[in-house]
């Protein structure tokens, strides 16, 4: 029996899971400690609390009941850390909401056209990138560049805490829009131009590297012996497109929560005309794919609802009260830049139905249910979108991910894009996380056999698609708000 310890940390709340690998394959998972993230204010910004984030990977090490063969950490994307030449970090990293980087998107296209720059890259532009980030910290924060020996990503940044050693993991470095999938490496173009040092970007590591042992420090605070970590697939939608339980190649997958991350998967990035005007992204896999994609805003909206109404609903009571509420009341666009971040989700949800004529939403049932709605016509929308670039028909639509607990929104998938939907496992970051770390001891061969253990070890549900008339009638309506509502 092998066993693997996973950490997860979402925007939200982070877990330590443990994994045991039989001999016959079979993975069981157990959570073993759970705790709660978010960004804090600081001054007027939003950061991350690094350092409760890593006493809490400490305390989850604690927890596991002896030591592990393996340890591994995934995080979101985009955010990163400076460190300095004594190995501390300059200042708390920012989260990706925060409201620095507005126009630094234009501001940065004043120096590299954006059509140049995803040529360079084949990334999808979204302001909160890491790009744009440093690009707002080179004109408001130079100095803190100036003072800073290495940027680290924050799974990135939690592995050095651990280890001592500094260095850059694939699916998070093709997450900055500063890695090049054609020179596999920096883009020192776009690093010239952003006006950054160049001593900033470590070496890039594959999904499946042992980077080295806990340090001394780490063994005393966590009482375990010389773990060694594993950069896995670090970008938390990397690990968890890696526990896809697909096979061949005609599929898509949603990695489903807070965001909905939908796209296909390529040995090679697309990066074309089509995929351009379709703003899609190329992000790195696990065993040297690309993860093809685009962001949507996902259960964010739903979250953001509940928040809202003061947290007495549950996630299941919200899905019950959508199921019967009267559908297609309005339509939304859930990536529509007032959504991104409003002070009031509901209030900005019915804005918006006043702002395109619509019918507003006249309960919290009708609310929800426009919220997922409009992610399935986001959905179809994306499908289309991804098989125009890669010329690629998808046959199959795998969901994975915490929202694909969701029954509804699967139902509404399914039937929005007219294409059979399998949903599951909801913890597919921790588990490809968990067997990306197999993969790097070599008891796991490779991203078929990951999935080979994903398919005997979890249960799937499957959907099939209903009556598309309604949902074809809504889909022309997002399509008109699409393009009027920019």
């Amino acid at each position: 029996m092998s066993r693997f310890l996973a950490f997860d940390l979402g925007a939200s709340s982070g877990r330590t899971i443990l994994g045991e690998l039989g001999d016959d394959d079979r993975l069981g998972v157990s959570e073993v400690h759970r705790f709660p993230n978010g960004a804090v204010d600081i001054g007027g910004h939003l950061h991350w609390d690094a350092p409760r984030l890593l006493g809490e990977i400490h305390e989850g090490m604690r927890r596991c009941g002896g030591d592990p063969d393996v340890i591994g950490i995934d995080t979101w994307g985009v955010d990163y850390a400076l460190i300095d030449a004594k190995g501390r970090t300059v200042g708390a990293p920012y989260a990706y909401r925060d409201r620095r980087t507005e126009g630094a998107v234009d501001s940065f296209a004043g120096k590299m056209p954006l059509d140049r720059l995803y040529e360079r890259t084949g990334i999808q532009v979204l302001p909160f990138d890491t790009l744009f980030q440093l690009h707002a910290a080179a004109r408001d924060e130079p100095g803190s560049l100036r003072s800073a020996r290495s940027l680290l990503m924050m799974a990135d940044l939690f592995n050095y805490q651990l280890t001592g050693v500094a260095a850059s993991e694939f699916t998070l470095a093709t997450t900055t829009h500063i890695y090049n999938p054609r020179l596999r490496g920096w883009d020192d173009d776009i690093i010239s131009t952003l006006g950054v040092p160049r001593r900033l970007f470590q070496e890039i590591v594959e999904p499946g590297t042992i980077l080295g042992e806990l340090t001394p420090e780490a063994r005393s605070s966590t009482g375990l012996r010389k773990v060694p970590v594993a950069a896995v697939a670090c970008h938390d939608t990397g690990s968890a497109v890696a526990a896809v339980p697909a096979e061949g190649t005609d599929f898509a997958y949603i990695s489903s929560g807070t965001w909905s991350l939908m796209g296909m998967e390529s040995r090679e990035p697309v990066i074309n005309t089509v995929s351009a005007r379709n703003n899609v992204t190329n992000e790195g896999g696990v065993g040297h794919t690309y993860r093809v994609l685009k962001n949507i805003a996902g259960l964010w909206l739903v979250q953001e609802c509940r928040r809202a109404w003061g947290g007495g609903y549950g996630y299941d009571e919200l899905t019950a009260l959508a199921e019967a509420a009267k559908p297609h009341v309005a339509v939304i666009d859930p990536d529509w830049h007032g959504f991104l971040n409003p002070p009031s989700m509901p209030d900005a949800i019915a804005d918006y139905c006043k702002k395109t004529r619509q019918n507003t939403p006249c309960n919290h049932g009708e609310t929800i249910r426009i919220a997922l709605e409009g992610l399935a016509l986001a959905y179809r929308h994306t499908l289309h979108q991804l098989e125009e670039a890669s010329g690629k028909r998808v046959e199959r639509i795998h969901i994975v991910g915490g929202g694909a607990r969701n029954g509804l929104l699967n139902r509404f998938a399914t039937d929005a894009t007219g294409r059979r939907v399998y949903a599951g496992p909801a913890e597919a970051t921790a588990i490809g996380n968990l067997l990306v770390q197999a993969m790097a001891t070599g008891r796991v061969r490779d991203l078929n056999h990951i999935r080979s253990i994903v398919r005997g070890s979890t249960e799937i549900a499957e959907y099939e698609p209903g009556e598309a008339g309604a949902w074809d009638e809504a889909y022309e309506k997002f399509r008109e708000l699409k393009e009027t509502m920019i």
